[in-house]
């Protein structure tokens, strides 16, 4: 069954309908932009009895609008019974621990299996309805192959003020990653990288825009001059690996959470993750620097080594600070002491 949701529009408001409400639709009603758009196109939103099917329609101070907000519809995805880690779930979201090789949503080339999949058996049908349709609300993702946190909402409400935190770069996120050679702030060749530069406290911090490779679709590029969206990742080195050293472990924190953005920075800059198929290029480690062990279990390793190991947000509904950490999947902690070896 739909509901109908009347607002006033209140004084000096945008000269747009799509924004005006944006603004004056009550915070608990919990309808996002995008959801909002969608109801103004579909001819749910109406003044006077006449339907605004576009979204730069005037409106006025007092104006009455009405919108018919359907009820949320079944989501089309079949749900599968696959185990999952759960670190936190409430009535608003739930969060993850991903392992490696899990795909967060289905796709083309991953239709079954997912984590969407694996949610909807979860919930059992128990969804309020995320734009619309009864499914989990990814703010979020992380690759295939990176293990670790995300949160997903399981409500409209949820979803909005994930999104939003998001979308201010106010979530708080940490990686784990292991690379190849040691990203010191003292190299001269690093530091003559473009868009890399030295922080306190022995950190560096890669600025670009990241897009779409020109020629190869299926990979992210870095650029510059105002292409591609604009990416912040800082990077410190947490533990050095070898005589003389030829890996670090890091510690990543995102400002932007762009696709493939740790593994494309850190490649740009010279220090592509072990294990990375598609930017790991043909890094190779030193063997003199290795134990016999050191270098066999660093050069089988199959994925990037990257791991999601800490989240941290605002609840969107109670307001409550939240802080969730993952520890190392078993695969990255035996990388890790094969390189101490």
């Amino acid at each position: 069954m739909s509901q109908i949701l009347y607002v006033i529009i209140a004084a000096n408001p945008p000269p747009r309908l799509d924004k005006a409400l944006a603004r004056d639709v009550p915070e608990e009603a919990a309808l996002s932009r995008t959801r909002l758009a969608r109801l103004i196109a579909e001819g749910a939103v109406s003044r006077d009895g006449a339907a605004l099917t576009d979204p730069k329609a005037k409106v006025s101070e007092g104006d009455e609008i009405a919108i018919v907000v359907p009820e949320a519809e079944d989501y089309d995805v079949v749900a599968q019974d696959i185990p999952l880690a759960i670190l936190f779930e409430d009535d608003d979201l739930i969060v993850i621990d991903k392992p490696a090789g899990m795909v967060v949503h289905p796709a083309p080339g991953s239709p079954d299996g997912t984590l969407v999949n694996a949610l909807l058996h979860h919930f059992g049908g128990n969804l309020s309805g995320v734009g619309g349709e009864k499914r989990p609300g990814i703010v979020h993702r992380i690759d295939k192959d990176t293990s670790g946190l995300l949160v997903v909402a399981k409500s409209d409400r949820a979803h909005h003020g994930l999104a939003a935190q998001f979308e201010k770069h106010t979530a708080r996120r940490a990686y784990l990653a292991v690379c190849f050679g040691v990203p010191d702030p003292g190299d001269p060749r690093l530091m003559g990288t473009r868009g890399v530069s030295a922080e306190p406290g022995g950190g560096i911090v890669i600025t670009s825009g990241l897009a779409r490779h020109k020629t190869d679709r299926q990979r992210q590029a870095v650029y510059f001059d105002g292409h591609g969206r604009h990416a912040i990742t800082r990077a410190k080195v947490l533990e050095r690996f070898g005589t003389p050293p030829c890996a670090a472990l890091l510690e990543c924190r995102l400002e932007t959470g762009r696709t493939h953005q740790i593994r494309v920075h850190l490649a740009h800059a010279g220090h592509a993750l072990i294990g990375d198929p598609v930017y790991g290029g043909r890094r190779k480690l030193a063997p003199s620097a290795l134990s016999t062990q050191g270098l066999a279990v660093a050069q089988a390793f199959d994925r990037q080594a990257l791991h999601a190991a800490e989240l941290g947000f605002d609840h969107p509904v109670t307001g409550e600070a939240l802080l969730f950490a993952s520890p190392l999947p078993q695969d990255m902690a035996e990388l890790i002491a094969a390189l101490r070896g």
